[in-house]
């Protein structure tokens, strides 16, 4: 046994914080993630540094909130730095790996710091892209849209077809077994990052999984009558390109919940095979193991489907964490934490600082301790300078909405469900201005003012006008197959777009 932890990221993609049995779900089953919860600490105020893939995981990977990475939205990554976690890690003796969505762009098989990789991301059939799928087809599997149809069926649940063996996310289980068992024979300590692409829609878990939950004991969304107030620019584009903004169906919605849960069941599952897999090599107890995921799912709530918000179920993550001697067990903190505190909580479970390093990051063992209870963490998104923006601590959460010209303040333990805007509230006018204040001096310090005037008033943007810009029903929709698979059959090719 190395006398170094090891370092194990479990890590999903669009998990809500609330979708663990342990931490308050009484209808989703996840007797693995509970173990880590009971075993460890679960930090239950943690959020994402921006709702959205490529961002959450470029904060994550480097330590840094979207205001310094320059990466707020699904486009470009930042350079890399040469201070990314694995890259630190190795500085130290470590052997690294990925296995599974990393989301890394422009060059998807960049390694950024990781010795190896093996490679499962969305929307390529190409197995010379993708290791996964280079894996269905030497085993005689149809690799055509093996993660579920998108576009018009990208919420509809869906069964995959794809047997269990062959399922993305037992792909990931299985090939993070492997690494575990052939990594403990050696002496060299490792860190694996498994990330697993579910439940990232399309919802679609393998038989005979689809069965586990019944859209009758699923839980219905949050829909308050005035939910259209508190929707911003983003929910609306969202629901127009997801195709979910022609009315709300409760049983279709319940129907989707149950198989958002049936695969992180599934992953669940494959947490289970590989905590075994670290009792049966002895590592279980010297690897700090750190479970996350990138983002939430609105599933509904609010009227609303996707990620980007600011709201909790969008922004806000599950975060567990398990090393004896650093995270008590059955530990709770209701510290407000972020994505950007995994590097730092690394290298300090190593013994090594990060006073030297750009980072925005706390090491999470303090925080659980009760270090900072008051700590407040931020979150960006932002599309052609049209930005959601938020600062939040275990009190308020304040977000500033450039595209509708509006604030939004929300007091999180009176209110945990996000329902009345406070900002016309006087006696909530000193926790605005607080959260307001800070959030700015954080974008200014870190050379952002596109947001101010130059007297340094809060910049008025236009704003977006949907009535007019989908007033055409069809307008906007997604399209996003897969660009290597397309239709050929005689006479039947795939109908154009129009």
């Amino acid at each position: 046994m190395t006398t170094s932890p090891n370092i194990l990221i479990l890590f999903t993609d669009m998990q809500r914080a609330d979708t663990i049995q342990a931490l308050g779900n009484p209808v989703i089953r996840t007797p693995h993630l509970d173990r880590l919860a009971n075993e460890g600490t679960a930090f239950t105020n943690a959020f994402s540094p921006s709702p959205v893939c490529i961002p959450a995981r470029c904060s994550l990977h480097y330590g840094l909130y979207p205001f310094h990475t320059g990466c707020n939205d699904n486009g470009r990554m930042m350079d890399d730095n040469g201070a990314s976690l694995p890259a630190l890690l190795a500085r130290h003796g470590y052997r690294t790996q990925a296995i599974g969505k990393c989301h890394f762009t422009p060059d998807r098989a960049a390694l950024r710091g990781y010795h190896a990789r093996l490679v499962q991301e969305e929307c390529t059939s190409d197995p010379d892209q993708d290791d996964y799928i280079a894996w269905l087809r030497d085993h005689g599997h149809d690799h055509r849209e093996a993660h579920g149809a998108r576009s018009e069926m990208y919420y509809v649940p869906q069964i995959s077809t794809l047997p269990m063996a062959a399922h993305p996310s037992q792909w990931i289980g299985d090939r993070s077994c492997d690494f575990i068992r052939e990594a403990a024979a050696g002496q060299q300590p490792w860190h694996l990052f498994a990330s697993f692409i579910h439940p990232h829609p399309p919802f679609s878990p393998p038989k005979p999984w689809h069965r586990l939950y019944r859209t009758p004991a699923m839980p219905l969304p949050r829909l308050p009558e005035h939910r259209a107030e508190l929707m911003t620019w983003v929910n609306h584009h969202q629901n127009r390109y997801k195709y979910r903004d022609r009315g709300l169906d409760l049983n279709f919605i319940r129907t989707a919940t149950a198989y958002y849960y049936a695969c992180i069941s599934f992953v669940d599952f494959q947490i289970g095979r590989i905590l075994s897999t670290l009792e049966d090599c002895d590592q279980l107890d010297n690897t700090l193991i750190l479970f996350s995921s990138d983002h939430g799912e609105l599933l509904g709530d609010y009227g609303c489907f996707g990620k980007r918000s600011m709201h909790d179920p969008s922004a806000r993550v599950p975060l567990l964490a398990r090393l004896p001697g650093r995270f008590p067990a059955g530990g709770r903190c209701a510290t407000a934490t972020s994505l950007v505190d995994l590097l730092p909580t690394c290298l300090a479970a190593v013994g090594s600082g990060t006073d030297d390093l750009p980072h925005d990051g706390l090491d999470l063992a303090p925080l659980a301790a009760g270090a900072d209870p008051d700590r407040t963490v931020y979150s960006q998104f932002a599309v052609n300078g049209r930005a959601l923006l938020m600062a939040v601590n275990r009190a308020w959460k304040y977000v500033y909405s450039a595209g509708d010209d509006q604030e939004f303040l929300f007091d999180r333990v009176s209110d945990p469900d996000e329902l009345v805007n406070r900002t016309a509230d006087p006696a909530a006018a000193a926790a605005q201005t607080a959260l307001r204040t800070d959030l700015w001096q954080q974008l200014i310090a870190a050379g952002h003012d596109e947001y101010l005037e130059g007297d340094g008033a809060q910049r008025r943007w236009p704003r977006i006008d949907f009535s007019q810009r989908y007033a055409d029903p069809d307008a906007g929709l997604l399209v996003q197959d897969y660009a290597d698979y397309r239709l050929h059959l005689p006479g039947y090719d795939e109908a154009p777009m129009t």
